[in-house]
């Protein structure tokens, strides 16, 4: 009789394990604004979550770079009653944050999550439901780039949405850094995608270099600046790989679908294994790749060096 009643709870504890293994997770996902940088990271969590062998649901929302969007998403999620909110870039983040308080709440692509208000330390001992992965931008290099690319440069021209306060701190961290060079930098901001090319026809004359950090409301719209450019043979420096594709002509950055699919494992450790947010830090990922654009280089007026070619991990013809 004991060894049919081992037989019996075995069987059933197996069966409890395949029930709970074929469960279906709902990964609600709040994105700023649609461009491949941001889809790059929010495609990688996904697929990782399904490499490891879990059955996902993801209900995707955009806010279009809209605020009041990017707020009212949050009430959609909390009725949808995910198993985790996928938060990508800072401004979903901060919304999810302020509202969502019993689920856990995973970020990505978020450049200071401590002055976000996010965590309270990178170690993320503050306790609470949210944990992540930055994505601050490594300036120094872009600096060093921005000087290999125009020998001559004196000011860099920057394009930023001042309403994003991921943007804001990258300013000041370029700022920091031309300064140590000693260059100056030359600010353009918007409100919105729309005002991208007349921010970057303003720096025409000011500067002998422009920059785009990663700002999700300037990249949704970086063939605007790019034609800007192009039309006065100004050199554009980008801080995502993906701006590169579509015609800056360097960058030295982090792989999105990369750091999507660490912060799949993330979140994979929060589902699956059952980790809470407040002991896990935040993650960074440090594998840099130059991506360069030889045909975006010669529109603008810079010659690429041998050398750069060779570094490239991608030359776009």
């Amino acid at each position: 009789m004991k060894k049919i009643l081992f037989v019996l709870l075995a069987a059933l504890c197996l069966l409890v394990a395949g029930q709970a293994q074929a469960r279906q997770y709902v990964v609600s996902v709040t994105q700023i604004v649609e461009h491949p940088a941001l889809d790059a990271m929010r495609n990688g969590v996904i697929d990782r979550l399904k490499e490891k062998g879990l059955d996902v649901m993801a209900n995707v929302h955009i806010a279009q770079g809209n605020p009041a969007t990017n707020v009212q998403i949050i009430s959609q999620i909390m009725g949808e009653q995910p198993d985790l909110v996928l938060a990508i870039a800072t401004p979903g983040a901060q919304a999810a944050a302020q509202k969502i308080h019993d689920r856990p709440i995973l970020f990505t692509g978020v450049t200071d999550p401590v002055s976000a208000g996010l965590v309270k330390n990178l170690e993320n001992t503050g306790g609470g439901n949210i944990t992540g992965m930055s994505d601050f931008s490594p300036m120094d290099k872009h600096v060093a780039l921005i000087r290999e690319l125009v020998p001559g440069v004196k000011a860099i021209g920057v394009i930023y949405n001042a309403g994003e306060p991921n943007s804001v701190v990258l300013v000041d961290k370029l700022k920091e850094e031309a300064a140590k060079a000693g260059l100056t930098v030359e600010e353009a901001t918007i409100a919105n995608s729309s005002g991208v090319y007349q921010a970057a026809k303003s720096l025409v004359g000011r500067c002998q270099a422009v920059y785009v950090p990663t700002d999700n409301t300037v990249v949704s719209a970086i063939e605007s600046a790019v034609k800007v450019c192009k039309d006065n043979k100004l050199p554009l420096i980008a801080a995502d790989v993906d701006s590169v594709d579509r015609g800056a002509i360097a960058a030295v950055a982090l792989d999105y679908y990369k750091m999507g699919l660490q912060t799949g494992d993330m979140a994979y450790r929060i589902l699956a294994e059952g980790v809470a947010p407040s002991a896990m830090p935040v993650e960074f990922l440090n594998d840099l790749n130059l991506h360069v654009n030889k045909a975006s280089a010669a529109a603008m007026g810079v010659t690429l060096s041998d050398d750069l070619l060779q570094r490239a991990a991608k030359v776009v013809e």
